[in-house]
């Protein structure tokens, strides 16, 4: 029989309880976002929509995409940012006078180093910078994902009072989408930044993301 740490669940336990949040908060959303977008039908004199059909609106494009974005901006950001950007005493930053494992040389001959690392040339380069990458397509899919979903529920919004519909560019001269847009980006920001400065005063006893307990709080990194 396995040892508790040996099995599947407790190695990837991180991942499966986000994932498992994730999937319930987007299912909870989808539900109350439902509601939600009836009622509001309702008072402009349109008939109820499905849930399925409801899976398809602008309107839960637009609100899951929405959050999407700003969440995928925020990492992209923090990723990039990190790499020559410090903070002294923060757990989040690069310390600022020596250099760090993150920062040295890939070594092709290191056992089990990754596929790209071993054929080098283009592939190296791509992979080093594989994590930014991931996240700036990430941000910019979910960010189109919610310009269609806030522009298609804008004129269902618009034809519904009899109103013609809007161009894209005339949407976007508008601003409802950039008003959504800013209330969660500025959100982001301060998590991070609140994440980067009170990691250099306080501290949480076994989390990867404080300082050791002990550590003076001019001491930079984990």
């Amino acid at each position: 029989m396995k040892n508790k740490k040996q099995s599947f669940y407790y190695k990837n336990s991180l991942s499966i309880v986000f994932i498992i949040l994730f999937v319930s908060a987007l299912g909870a959303q989808a539900f109350f976002g439902w509601k939600e977008n009836n009622e509001n039908l309702k008072d402009l004199g349109s008939p109820d929509l499905l849930f399925s059909a409801y899976l398809k609106s602008g309107h839960f494009f637009s609100s899951t995409f929405e959050n999407f974005q700003s969440e995928f901006l925020q990492m992209a950001l923090y990723v990039m940012l990190t790499i020559s950007l410090r903070q002294v005493g923060s757990a989040e930053s690069k310390d600022p006078e020596k250099p760090e494992e993150v920062d040295r040389l890939p070594d092709p001959t290191r056992k089990d180093a990754p596929g790209p690392v071993k054929k080098g040339g283009w592939r190296l380069v791509l992979y080093q910078n594989s994590l930014s990458i991931a996240f700036v397509i990430l941000f910019l899919v979910s960010w189109a994902g919610h310009l269609y979903g806030s522009f298609k529920d804008a004129n269902l919004q618009e034809s519904l009072k009899g109103k013609p519909e809007k161009s894209l560019l005339d949407f976007l001269a508008e601003p409802q989408f950039w008003f959504e847009t800013f209330q969660n980006w500025q959100s982001e920001f301060l998590s991070v930044a609140s994440i980067v400065i009170l990691t250099i005063f306080l501290r949480q006893k076994g989390s990867p993301e404080s300082k050791p307990v002990d550590a003076a709080h001019t001491e930079t990194g984990k």
